[in-house]
C-alpha cells in the first residue's frame, strides 16, 4: 500500500504513542492505495501486462474510522490541480452509498508489514443502458491484502459529466474534478475476510462472503462454485429466494443475514473433494461481482516406529499413514549413547498409497548400524498440518549384548528342558504299567520289595 509522502510514518508513529485511555469515536479518514489501472487496447493478448498496465492513485474519500486516538495528525489527501501525461491517473472515490467494511486493514497495512495489491479496470453493465452508457464510465476495482488478509472488490460509476465542458484526461478521455482527479462514487462491493483457509479432514468450515449495494439496486442471486484441478462445479446457489444445492450438507446464511449483506457458505464434514477454490459471486439488478476463497484440507499422519529383521544388520521400518496433502518428508536420525544426532541419508521408501477417504501413507525403511555402544533411531516426520515434527524411536543393542542375551536365553531353556526331562522320568518310574498280550488286557501294580509275595 502507498500513501502521500510521510502519511504511513505518521500513522505508524501515532499508532505507537496512541492513549490507552483515549475516548474511541468515529472519524472520516482518507484512505489512499497505490494502484495499476489496466488499460484496454494496448495488448493483443487481452490480458494484463507491463505493457497495459499504468500506474494508478486509487483515494477512498472520507471512510469511517473508529479513532482511539492513533489518527492524531493524520492529514487528508491533497490531490494537484491538473492530470499530465506520464503522471498516476487519480481516482477520487466516495463511499457514502456503499461503506467499505475492511477499510482499516487497507489504511494499516503498512505499519502491520504487509502489502496491498490493488488493481482497476474498466467494468461493463451487466444490462447497458444507452442513455446512461453515454455519460458514465464504470470501473472495478479489486484489492488484495498480503498474507492471508482481507480481500475487496468494489464497482466504481464516474459522477461528473464529459458534456458539460470539463477538463478531460489526456488519455482516459474522462472528466477531472477540481484537484485533477476521476471523480467515482463506490455503488457495490464484495468482500471475504479470509481468502485461504486451512480446516482438517471431517470438520466443518465456513467460508466468509459479504457484500453492499447502493440504494436502489436490489440482490437477484448469489451462486458458490468450486474449481479445482481443472474441473469446476455448482455447489450451491441462490435466486430471489430458491436455492439449489449440489453438495450434500452446504448451507447459506439463513436469509435475513443475505438482507444484511452475508452470503458465507457452511461446509460441514470435509472431505478431501472439498479442497479447491471456491468463487462466491453475488449479482444485483445491476452488478455482479466475485470473491475466491482458496480452501484446503489437511490431515495429520500417524507414525510407528518397527523393528522388521533382528537378523544383522538390522531393519527398521518407519510406517506414516492417514495424513493428506502427499507432500511429507521423513528424516532419519541416528544418536549414539553420549554422542550428538546424526541424520541419515540412505533410507528407502515405498510407493505412495492412497485409501479410500484420499489420505496418503508409505513406508521408510532403513538398515541400523548400532556400533559397539547401540544407538537410538528416530523416524521424524513433517507434514502442512502439524505444529512440530512427530517423532518415533527405537533403542538398538549392540552385537555383543544381543549374543549375551541369546546365551541367556538358550541356557534359561535349556535347563528348563533339562528338568522337564528329569521331571517326566521320574514320573514315568512312579506310573502303573499297562500288561497286553493278544487275548488278556491286565495291570500288575510293582510293590516294594518288603511286600512281595512268594
Amino acid at each position: 500500500m502507498g500513501m502521500e509522502e510521510g502519511w504511513c510514518l505518521l500513522l505508524c508513529l501515532a499508532l505507537s504513542r496512541a492513549a490507552d485511555t483515549a475516548e474511541s469515536q468515529w472519524r472520516p479518514v482518507d484512505v489512499v492505495l497505490d494502484c495499476f489501472l489496466v488499460e484496454e487496447g494496448r495488448h493483443r493478448s487481452g490480458f494484463p501486462s507491463s505493457e497495459n498496465m499504468v500506474k494508478a492513485l486509487l483515494v477512498l474519500r472520507q471512510v469511517p474510522m473508529l479513532d482511539d486516538g492513533s489518527l492524531e495528525g493524520f492529514t487528508d489527501f491533497q490531490g494537484g490541480t491538473q492530470a499530465k501525461d506520464g503522471s498516476p491517473v487519480t481516482f477520487e472515490a466516495s463511499v457514502n452509498l456503499v461503506q467499505i467494511p475492511q477499510a482499516e486493514a487497507l489504511l494499516h497495512a503498512d505499519c502491520s508489514g504487509q502489502e496491498v495489491t490493488c488493481e482497476i479496470s474498466r467494468y461493463f453493465l451487466r444490462a447497458r443502458q444507452e442513455a446512461t452508457t453515454e455519460t458514465a464510465a464504470w470501473f472495478i476495482t479489486n484489492m488484495q491484502i498480503s498474507e492471508g488478509g482481507p480481500s475487496v472488490s468494489i464497482v466504481m460509476k464516474t459522477l461528473r459529466d464529459a458534456h458539460n465542458g470539463a477538463v478531460l484526461h489526456p488519455t482516459l478521455h474522462l472528466p477531472l474534478g477540481p484537484q485533477g482527479t476521476v471523480q467515482t462514487a463506490v455503488e457495490f462491493q464484495v468482500t471475504t475476510q479470509t481468502p485461504s483457509l486451512n480446516f482438517l479432514l471431517g470438520s466443518s468450515a465456513t467460508l466468509h462472503c459479504g457484500f453492499s449495494m447502493a440504494p436502489g439496486s436490489d440482490l437477484t442471486s448469489v451462486e458458490w462454485r468450486l474449481q479445482h484441478k481443472g474441473s469446476g462445479q455448482l455447489v450451491y446457489s441462490w435466486t430471489t429466494g430458491q436455492e439449489q444445492v449440489k453438495r450434500e450438507g452446504a448451507t447459506l446464511e439463513p436469509e435475513q443475514q443475505l438482507t444484511a449483506g452475508n452470503a458465507s457458505l457452511t461446509l460441514p464434514g470435509l472431505t478431501v473433494k472439498d479442497e479447491g477454490a471456491y468463487i462466491c459471486q453475488i449479482t444485483s439488478s445491476l452488478y455482479q461481482a466475485q470473491q475466491i476463497i482458496h480452501l484446503h484440507i489437511q490431515a495429520s499422519p500417524k507414525v510407528q516406529l518397527s523393528l522388521a529383521s533382528k537378523a544383522l544388520p538390522l531393519t527398521l521400518i518407519c510406517n506414516i499413514a492417514g495424513y493428506y496433502p502427499p507432500d511429507i518428508t521423513v528424516t532419519w536420525i541416528r544418536e549414539e549413547l553420549g554422542g550428538a544426532p546424526v541424520k541419515i541419508s540412505d533410507a528407502s521408501f515405498s510407493s505412495l498409497r492412497q485409501s479410500q477417504a484420499g489420505t496418503y501413507s508409505i513406508s521408510s525403511s532403513l538398515k541400523a548400524e548400532p556400533g559397539s555402544a547401540g544407538a537410538t533411531y528416530t523416524c521424524q516426520v513433517t507434514h502442512v498440518s502439524l505444529d512440530e515434527p512427530l517423532q518415533a524411536s527405537t533403542w538398538t543393542a549392540p552385537p555383543d549384548q544381543r549374543t549375551t542375551a541369546f546365551g541367556v536365553i538358550f541356557a534359561s531353556s535349556f535347563f528348563f528342558l533339562a528338568l522337564l526331562y528329569l521331571g517326566l522320568q521320574r514320573w514315568q518310574a512312579t506310573s502303573p504299567k499297562v500288561c497286553q498280550d493278544s487275548k488278556t488286557h491286565w495291570v500288575a501294580t510293582l510293590l516294594p520289595e518288603n511286600k512281595k509275595k512268594d
